[in-house]
């Protein structure tokens, strides 16, 4: 049993027993809730008043009460008095000739009305979604344990429970993983994968089990992400009210419960609540009708006496009293000043918007746009920024011209059609094979991926959830290893076979990254924003997008459009005409190559001295080693290098680009390795370059088809 699984036992079993507890007192409640009336049977006076008090304020658009000293010690019908003299109640909350009705009348009047709830309740919901991820539990090994949920209440801190986080050394191996959904279309959303820090902020206790912990990131990506604040403040929830329950249960996609779930309870220092949503969702966020977090989720216990609400009670901590918890703690100056932060106003997060046309009088395409809310949608200003012209993917012949569609023209185009799809990838990381080592042929044949020294090991990014080799991210026909230092790939590694090749039509760019590694390890489209760099295809799009059929191979095209597939390049390094994109192709139709299939492996030169631009390091040079069969069964591994250098000066200053010169280069594949300190094994016995043409003073320049050594 895992720490986690324990953890959570132990809360399960203590939730149960206060279940059991208040089982006659829970009874009666529920039974007087049935009546009219029933919400002020349930409540005490002072907390009804306490929360017509807020409700009223809300609804007037006024502060609400953060702190306790702020709430209202009035009687119930002083309170309700207040409320109807400023007209600050909701209309539906009046009885038609009872102004003066009973306050506890007012307020089940308001609170149980679900057919008229507030339109902007929706959206506020949507914003407060945004800051709800699921937490991934991983052990010291870098597997992932368990599951929770956690919610952004700070512009850095994140809360989830105790028993999810138990103590520092979890939460520094674990990680939040944000937007793990699906989108307005039904496909899933890029997942973004923040790490926890600890020893920034981390508090937690067993009792009231919750922990709040710092989350590593930059304060933009954090931003976007919102947050939901916490009010120490009480009346934010009475009996008989309902909450709402953003979650990830069973660590699945993020769900949510929505509002039918009553409040039957509130002893003690938690809160008991009826619901159709199953167990596992621990460290949910539970809110009120107004989207303000009144507990924290953490247990579900078999209920069967409430079969009709799916056979569970479930048990949060009240928010109140974690607060007041951490109030009382001693903390150092840097991290009370963390803590204050939870008692910022939400930070609302406007909505990436679908530019819309409306149409003109005449029934064309009018010139005024309006902006519609769309969550996952990007604006027509982010589109007009986005190229959609990436390096590796002009498929020019060495001494020929290039194609009308560059990246579309493959040796077995003659086998395919044109696919239309956009770019949507394959949300189950589990069932890709990546590279094949023994693509090639028999084991005798078999081409390992490049090795990595125990200096590199130690710089590579890890999929925690990988059972072995778990640098190696596999994708449909290709793999890739990340340099967690540099940000980019040390080398990718793919297949091709140009029988089966299939002509896929470029569509719509949609770079994702990858969920499998911590956002920080990898670098985003925040690099390529307003300037002259291109996002570049590692592994050319279609170079993996072969296969039996062409669902098949979209699903490979697909899986090139992960940003740890890219690398920054000059827009000129990338677009022009080089014999660099053309090298897979020449080799699949010309040579000698028995099988029509090639292995490459590509990556960058990583050089101490690079330009660091936007917080990453710019490769000046890349290289590619392609290994095939020859028709006498023996292998054939040439290596490349091209340079950008000259290209790279002058980004993000007013004078013009230095365009000087680039060029490709047949080198040896000890070159390569000398370079990136990669090791390539016994591929350097069937480099056909002969020693004496290499050197580092006089490297064999590649302008037409004659210059290949194959």
């Amino acid at each position: 049993m895992s720490q986690f699984e324990a953890g959570e036992r132990v809360q399960t079993q203590a939730a149960a027993e206060r279940f059991q507890r208040h089982a006659s007192e829970r009874r009666e409640k529920l039974e007087a809730l049935r009546s009219p009336g029933g919400v002020a049977q349930v409540n005490d006076p002072a907390r009804v008043a306490r929360r017509l008090d807020r409700l009223s304020r809300y609804y007037a658009g006024e502060d609400l009460p953060a702190t306790p000293g702020e709430t209202p010690r009035a009687e119930p019908e002083e309170v309700l008095a207040a409320a109807l003299e400023r007209g600050h109640l909701p209309a539906r909350a009046m009885v038609p000739d009872q102004r003066l009705a009973a306050p506890g009348t007012v307020l089940e009047r308001i609170i149980n009305t679900p057919d008229f709830v507030d339109i902007r309740y929706l959206e506020a919901g949507v914003a407060a979604a945004r800051a709800v991820c699921r937490v991934r539990i991983r052990d010291r090994a870098g597997r992932v344990v368990g599951h929770g949920t956690g919610s952004l209440v700070s512009p850095r801190l994140l809360l989830t429970n105790h028993h999810v986080l138990e103590d520092a050394g979890v939460a520094a191996l674990s990680a939040a993983e944000f937007n793990f959904q699906d989108g307005l279309d039904g496909q899933p959303l890029q997942p973004q994968l923040l790490s926890l820090d600890p020893d920034v902020f981390f508090v937690a206790d067993r009792e009231r089990d919750f922990a709040l912990v710092a989350v590593r990131a930059s304060e933009d990506d954090l931003a976007k992400l919102g947050f939901n604040p916490l009010v120490e403040a009480e009346g934010k929830a009475v009996i008989g009210e309902f909450v709402t329950i953003i979650q990830h249960p069973r660590g699945e996609k993020k769900q949510v419960s929505l509002r039918e779930n009553r409040i039957v309870d509130l002893p003690e220092a938690f809160m008991h609540y009826e619901a159709d949503t199953e167990p596992g969702s621990s460290g949910s966020p539970v809110f009120n009708d107004q989207w303000e977090v009144v507990a924290l989720h953490h247990a579900s216990v078999p209920s069967p006496e409430h079969g009709e609400f799916g056979g569970f009670l479930n048990e949060g901590i009240r928010i109140s009293r974690i607060l007041r918890f951490l109030g009382e703690q001693s903390l150092e100056a840097d991290q009370r000043a963390l803590l204050d932060q939870l008692r910022f106003e939400r930070i609302v997060i406007r909505q990436a918007a679908a530019s819309v046309v409306e149409p003109s009088p005449a029934g064309g395409a009018g010139e005024h746009q309006r902006d519609i809310p769309a969550p996952g949608v990007t604006s027509s200003a982010e589109r007009a920024t986005i190229r959609l012209n990436l390096p590796l993917e002009l498929t020019l012949r060495l001494g020929g011209a290039s194609s009308a569609d560059p990246g579309d023209e493959r040796p077995g185009q003659r086998l395919g059609v044109g696919v239309d799809e956009a770019i949507v990838i394959d949300p189950d990381y589990s069932n890709r094979r990546g590279y094949d080592p023994s693509f090639l042929g028999t084991a005798t044949l078999s081409v390992p991926l490049p090795g990595l020294s125990a200096e590199l090991l130690a710089k590579a990014a890890v999929d925690s959830a990988a059972t072995e080799q778990g640098h190696v991210l596999r994708y449909h026909n290709f793999s890739v290893a990340i340099n967690r230092e540099r940000r980019l790939a040390f080398f990718t590694a793919v297949n091709i076979d140009g029988a089966l090749s299939r002509r896929l039509r470029r569509e719509n760019d949609r770079w994702l990254l990858d969920p499998r590694l911590p956002a920080e390890d990898q670098t985003g489209e925040p690099v390529y924003a307003d300037n002259d760099l291109d996002r570049g295809h590692l592994v050319r799009r279609l170079d993996p997008a072969w296969g039996t059929s062409e669902a098949t191979a979209k699903l490979a095209n697909d899986d090139t459009f992960h940003f740890t597939n890219c690398s920054p390049q000059h827009k000129e390094f990338n677009q022009r005409q080089t014999s660099w994109a053309g090298l897979e192709d020449y080799i699949l139709e010309n040579a000698d190559n028995r099988d029509f299939k090639v292995s490459v492996f590509t990556g960058p030169v990583f050089a101490s001295d690079d330009d660091d631009y936007r917080g990453v390091k710019l490769p000046r040079q890349f290289w590619k080693v392609a290994i095939m069969v020859k028709a006498n069964g023996q292998l054939s591994a040439t290596a490349y290098l091209l340079s950008q250098e000259s290209l790279l000066e002058g980004l993000e200053t007013e004078r013009e680009f230095s365009y000087g010169a680039y060029r490709t280069y047949q080198v040896q594949i000890a070159r390569i390795a000398g370079l990136t300190g990669l090791s390539f094994g016994s591929l350097e016995n069937f480099d056909p370059l002969p020693s004496g043409l290499e050197a580092a003073t006089a490297p064999r320049e590649l302008t037409t088809v004659a210059d290949l050594v194959l």
